[in-house]
């Protein structure tokens, strides 16, 4: 439905996560966005930026997260 709807890129969770836990997930995939990294590769900082933090490392925290769709930068509108 996101897709018919025109969405580029989703980025969801496979299984419920904390809040807390999504919120620093996407803070810094979003801080990847607006430095110019591809969706992607942003979605994978975020990732490793989890596996940095000692009570994070777990699969549980990061591994659930993916991306579906366009995985390049985001582009200026009329660009």
């Amino acid at each position: 439905a996101f897709v018919l709807a025109g969405a580029e890129t989703l980025v969801m969770s496979l299984w419920p996560i904390t809040d807390y836990v999504a919120r620093d997930t996407m803070v810094a995939y979003y801080a990847g966005l607006r430095a110019g990294r591809g969706r992607a590769e942003a979605l994978r900082d975020a990732k490793l930026a989890l596996l940095r933090q000692p009570n994070r490392r777990h699969p549980y925290f990061w591994a659930g997260f993916i991306q579906s769709g366009e995985w390049t930068s985001l582009k200026e509108p009329g660009t």
